[in-house]
């Protein structure tokens, strides 16, 4: 089993252009494990520092082909597409995350990336986008590429961690959602 992690900084330049978001976007925190080079990744999403209203659009998440942070989120080069598909069928695409007090909790499983071979992740960069990703249907090519996510707000490598790490985290993001179905019944 192998597990990576991903701990993110804001993009310097958003600072100017979301403020409020950019200088409190400090823990970002998001893991990877997969059992064998044949499994299925599965993924952690532990970000804080989004505004706290409740009411905001959600942010893309997508794996970009460099793990080159020389000149910030700016450096970490297109979305990663190694089969040359149309988006969002590339293997980093994760979708949309809408955060919720601040605060984005979410655990993924079968994803189609993987940590394993000549496709890995490994070693490439996360980037939190502005906006939501429209999944390529927004009728131009930039969504079929990119899904008109927007400006990068924070990004980071991928690499090796602690195995403790995961169990910790995943046990906070699993916790959040048994107290929120216990509340409910």
């Amino acid at each position: 089993m192998l597990q990576l992690f991903c701990s993110a900084l804001p993009q310097a330049e958003c600072l100017s252009v979301q403020p409020y978001c950019c200088k409190k976007l400090l823990i970002l925190c998001i893991l990877f494990r997969q059992y064998y080079s044949y499994g299925r990744l599965e993924a952690i999403f532990y970000l804080d520092g989004f505004p706290l209203d409740n009411d905001q659009s959600g942010r893309a998440i997508h794996i970009h082909e460099l793990g080159d942070l020389s000149n910030g989120c700016d450096s970490t080069g297109g979305h990663y597409n190694p089969f040359s598909v149309n988006h969002p069928r590339h293997p980093g695409d994760f979708g949309n995350f809408f955060p919720k007090d601040g605060k984005i909790r979410k655990y993924k499983t079968n994803l189609f990336a993987t940590m394993f071979g000549p496709y890995s992740i490994m070693g490439r960069s996360i980037v939190i986008h502005e906006q939501e990703d429209d999944m390529g249907k927004g009728n131009n090519k930039a969504s079929l590429e990119n899904g008109n996510a927007g400006k990068r707000l924070a990004c980071c490598v991928i690499g090796i961690c602690n195995k403790n790490l995961w169990e910790e985290k995943l046990s906070e993001v699993t916790d959040k959602k048994k107290r929120g179905l216990s509340k409910r019944t």
